[in-house]
């Protein structure tokens, strides 16, 4: 399931800068980008129209202080360091900071950060540091290792360019920094821009496979996709972003396991194990789960991510016990939940929500109570047209919509729950499409586009709606049940898209009413059988 990364002005910016530091070449990109910047400078938020501004050299407001200061606050605190660094840093890039403006040595401490993090974080380091000491050899030699002639490391243009920076004064450095750039120009969009990343197509695949299941997609074409995923799937057993990255991501491999899952458990069964191993293994020791890597970081929507893919399983009660523990004592009093991967609290909120659904006669008072605050808070916040928005007091947008009508469609009262579902279809494009704000953030807080995650997410929140409601006359000639949501998949919950599933500890909740989509042996659908990295 492929969507194209749309433009953003701080790769662009980036981008521009550099070519004005070559000082030659590259003349019709370099006037593409200026075009865009121009079209762009008044279009996002604080840290967009600062950073367009620094690019194009035209100064005045926002200044770059009201531009950090935006983007500390709405980051995990854990993170907080090294973001004012990063900020600090791309002002640098942009000529318009002083480069001694943050020293903070815990900003540049790789030993527990995850590749990505690492790499970044020694970029900053060197451009922080530029003029006042020469890169140290080792940090040369890591910078230099993520550059490949026509190849954009880990598909993350954004660490692509701060690396050029980072190497643009380095003596011997030039052709690097020169095919560097070419390198990034082959991702220039139409429109002039450049994208934060090379493509998202493994996320948009498991996310849309999971909505598409939900919404009784032919399973021939539900198998097509399992198959990609399997020819994909990581030697350790975990999926990234995209096929283009090494590194695997607790987002994708809870989705992909609750995918193959709801397809077809048995005969998905090894890579699902082997997702399941992954899982494991990143655990942390305070039961919460991480987004890359053992010894990183546990995070809340993490950890709802991990409980919804591990309950489909009926293993591991003691492990996901902990992590709803975790996910517990990580709720704020209103409710919420601190800063995830989206730009809309209510991401998190629908995962945790599904997380607790499973495990309710199972799980201590806090756990309930997290549920609660979690329901109570989405229906104090619906706007008055029906719809949701990223914040507190935030205009409605599509995918926020989604998110809380996943919530709502698991409530005992219909009215806001067909509020939203009506403010959402009036989001809906004549071919199908919904049209909504950035939602994603790579990395934190910076929003990033992708329109199918959208469509997916919207189609994810119908298809628990669809499982609420009476046959009617929208539905003639298909068979419906009105029976409760499914809760065995809980990131995102779908109905089951084959034959009822084996009654385990996860499942005991729920009453399976989907018939058997099995795929004959002749039907042409690769079988499935472990990826390769």
């Amino acid at each position: 399931m492929r969507d194209t990364c749309r433009s953003r002005v701080l790769e662009s910016a980036l981008a521009l800068a550099l070519v004005e530091r070559r000082g030659s070449g590259h003349v019709d990109a370099r006037d593409r980008m200026v075009r865009y910047l121009e079209r762009h400078r008044s279009s996002g938020g604080l840290m967009d129209a600062a950073v367009a501004a620094a690019a194009l050299g035209r100064g005045g407001h926002p200044s770059p202080h009201q531009a950090l200061e935006g983007v500390v606050s709405c980051v995990p605190d854990f993170a907080r360091t090294r973001k004012r660094a990063l900020v600090h840093a791309i002002f640098t890039m942009l000529g318009v900071a002083n480069a001694c403006d943050d020293g903070d040595s815990r900003a540049f401490d790789a030993s527990a950060l995850h590749p990505w993090a690492a790499v970044q974080a020694v970029a900053v380091k060197a451009i922080l540091a530029a003029g006042k000491a020469p890169v140290a050899r080792d940090d040369v030699s890591l910078l230099v290792s993520t550059q490949f002639l026509e190849t954009v490391w880990e598909g993350n243009l954004f660490i692509h360019l701060s690396v050029l920076h980072a190497l643009v004064d380095v003596p011997g450095m030039e052709s690097i920094v020169d095919n560097g750039l070419r390198t990034a120009f082959m991702h220039q969009r139409e429109d002039g821009g450049l994208p934060f990343v090379t493509d998202t197509d493994t996320w948009c695949t498991v996310v849309a496979g999971l909505a598409l299941c939900s919404a009784g997609a032919p399973p021939e074409a539900l198998h097509r996709i399992a198959g990609h995923l399997v020819r994909v799937q990581h030697a350790n057993g975990g999926w990234s972003y995209t096929d283009r990255a090494q590194l695997s991501d607790t987002d994708c491999t809870t989705v992909a396991v609750e995918f193959l899952h709801q397809l077809d458990a048995d005969a998905y069964r090894d890579p699902i194990r082997r997702a399941v191993d992954a899982l494991i293994a990143v655990r942390g020791a305070d039961g919460g789960f991480p987004t890359y890597g053992s010894g990183t970081p546990s995070e809340a929507c993490m950890t709802a991510a991990a409980i919804n893919a591990l309950s489909t399983q009926g293993r591991h009660p003691h492990v996901i016990q902990a992590a709803l523990r975790f996910l517990a004592d990580r709720q704020m009093p209103d409710g919420s939940f601190p800063p995830g991967w989206s730009g809309s609290r209510l991401h998190t909120l629908f995962r945790a929500y599904l997380a607790t659904r499973p495990h309710h006669r199972r799980s201590p008072l806090a756990v309930h109570g997290m549920s609660s605050r979690i329901a109570g808070l989405v229906r104090i916040t619906q706007n008055a047209d029906g719809g949701f928005g990223q914040q507190k007091d935030a205009p409605s947008d599509a995918i926020s919509t989604a998110y809380a009508l996943i919530i709502l469609a698991g409530q005992p009262g219909p009215a806001p729950a067909a509020r939203a579902a009506r403010y959402l279809l009036t989001q809906q494009r004549s071919d199908g499409g919904i049209v909504s704000v950035p939602d994603m953030l790579g990395p934190r807080p910076f929003p990033y586009h992708v329109p199918l995650l959208t469509d997916a997410f919207a189609l994810l929140a119908l298809g628990h709606l669809t499982r609420r409601i009476r046959p009617s006359s929208v539905m003639r000639g298909r068979r419906h049940s009105s029976t409760e949501p499914s809760t065995t998949a809980g990131d995102p919950v779908a109905p089951p898209c084959r034959a009822p599933l084996r009654q385990t500890e996860t499942t005991s909740s729920s009453t399976p009413t989907s018939p058997a989509h099995r795929v004959p042996s002749n039907s042409g659908i690769p079988s499935p059988r472990p990826g390769k990295a």
